[in-house]
């Protein structure tokens, strides 16, 4: 085996250990980065996507739904930040999940251009991301069971 091929062997199997050994705790911090800083924005009025919640959510008046909704995810991004209770931290987190989609049910006409649902304005594609959102949830949740038995 010629230097440069071992030493590219050597280099991908460090990449892949770093990767397994890391990858499942660096997404579950990315994660709740991200539900922390939303769920801020919300709690503090300076949400952009206020007036998309208050349009999709119209029967709760958005003054008071905007910061329970932030407050929400507050508990989601400081629950997967610190690894606590996350089956209950995961169950909120797939509400969450789930509420973004009404947008699509409700509010068609803010999320595909012209009624083609092929056809996605830019809010539908904000909507759509929470697609990798859900995936890194499962992935997340693959390994409350390993954790519990340690």
């Amino acid at each position: 085996m010629e230097p440069l091929q071992r030493a590219w062997r050597q280099l991908d199997y460090l990449m892949v250990g770093f990767m397994m050994t890391y990858g499942t705790r660096l997404l579950r911090i990315a994660l709740a980065i991200v539900f922390i800083w939303f769920g801020g924005l919300k709690i503090t009025g300076r949400s952009p996507v206020a007036d998309l919640v208050a349009q999709t959510v119209y029967w709760f008046p958005p003054e008071r739904f905007m910061p329970l909704l932030g407050i929400w995810e507050m508990v989601v991004g400081l629950g997967l930040l610190f690894g606590v209770a996350l089956r209950l931290v995961l169950l909120l987190f797939w509400l969450q999940m789930a509420g973004t989609f009404l947008v699509l049910v409700l509010r068609p006409d803010l999320t595909f251009q012209s009624g083609n649902p092929l056809l996605l304005t830019v809010l539908g594609e904000f909507v759509i991301k929470n697609l990798v959102l859900i995936a890194a949830g499962l992935v997340i949740g693959s390994t409350v069971r390993q954790a519990s038995q340690r």
